[in-house]
């Protein structure tokens, strides 16, 4: 599937899917009780957000005093953010995927996932860090490099660095 398919599917899927469990879960308990839930769930959110994100906030501060990029204390900031919003939507499956994100062990699953993809540079301390190293990276200024097309010689004539 092409990434570019997965926004719009996503914004016309997820509607569909949760108009389709309110009516099951609404025949089953009745509207009332299913209404209560959305709003009992809103409110939980609501407190494991705060709870979570004063803690996280506290491991970001502990890393950067250490002196170290917080990348994975921040992509657990975003993906409890997202656990927020989530839980703050109308709707059985937002509720679960934002539950799901507010465990631990999902979102440390799910950032290794996406930390394979994702370099933290950090200008302040004058380079960059990755958070999952993968290739060298060499931050240079502009007047430090040029380009010379056709030069043999290079090491990154098609070649990968060591």
């Amino acid at each position: 599937m092409r990434p570019g398919l997965l926004l719009p599917i996503a914004l016309l899927g997820i509607p569909i899917l949760e108009i389709t469990v309110f009516i099951q879960v609404g025949s089953l308990i009745g509207v009332f009780p299913t209404l209560a839930m959305i709003f009992v769930t809103a409110v939980i959110g609501t407190a494991l957000l705060r709870y979570q994100g004063f803690s996280l906030l506290t491991r970001i501060r502990a890393e950067m005093d250490a002196g170290r990029i917080p990348g994975a204390e921040l992509g657990h900031g975003a993906m409890i953010l997202v656990a927020g919003v989530l839980l703050l939507t109308p709707g059985f499956v937002t509720d679960t995927i934002g539950f799901l994100l507010f465990v631990p062990a999902v979102r440390s699953a799910l950032w290794r996932f996406i930390a394979r993809h994702v370099v933290v540079i950090d200008m302040a301390r004058g380079g960059a860090q990755t958070a999952s190293p993968r290739d060298p990276v060499v931050d240079l200024d502009e007047e430090e490099w040029s380009r010379k097309p056709g030069n043999p010689e290079t090491p990154w004539n098609n070649k990968r660095l060591n």
